[in-house]
């Protein structure tokens, strides 16, 4: 699942990845991003029949699976590159969905966020996904920080959250 399509590199990725046998959902609140993604998959003449497109928040991934199980999800947040600076993710609906994820994805499944925050609005998200993050037990999931550091200019930093007990483990 790509949560935030932006310019389509990572539903590219994961298209890749998957190949003819698998699914890609990929997320967008705005058209522009979807355009873009769609746009991309074209370019590189990849079928673009098991990639769904959704112009809608991440938050509400439950209502879009049909029947799909996530294995893996990439959330790159803050604006679209190039786009709308104004519309950025918002804290309550990444971690509306990562929950959501973590609910239905298989042990093992993986979760990548990339965090920008050298915005006011990144900076909020920032905090909250870290302590969201931090509250998780480490039973449930496994949480790797990465980040450079080196660089200045708030740099991104990734989360990588990789589930490890499911509701059929709870036993």
């Amino acid at each position: 699942m790509d949560a935030t399509a932006g310019n389509g590199h990572d539903t590219l990725f994961l298209r890749e990845v998957v190949g003819h046998t698998g699914y890609v959902l990929s997320f967008d609140i705005q058209k522009e991003a979807l355009q873009h993604t769609k746009k991309r998959l074209e370019d590189r003449q990849i079928d673009g029949s098991n990639v769904e497109l959704v112009q809608d928040s991440h938050a509400n991934v439950m209502t879009h699976l049909n029947g799909h199980t996530p294995k893996a999800a990439i959330f790159n947040l803050g604006y679209l590159p190039g786009g709308d600076k104004t519309i950025v993710t918002s804290p309550s609906s990444t971690i509306t969905s990562v929950r959501q994820l973590l609910s239905v994805m298989p042990i093992g499944a993986v979760i990548v966020i990339v965090v920008y925050y050298g915005h006011e609005e990144g900076k909020k998200e920032r905090d909250a996904l870290l302590k969201f993050t931090c509250s998780l037990s480490h039973h449930e999931a496994l949480v790797a920080r990465y980040e450079f550091i080196n660089h200045t200019n708030d740099p991104p930093f990734i989360l990588a959250i990789e589930k490890r007990k499911g509701a059929e483990n709870d036993a």
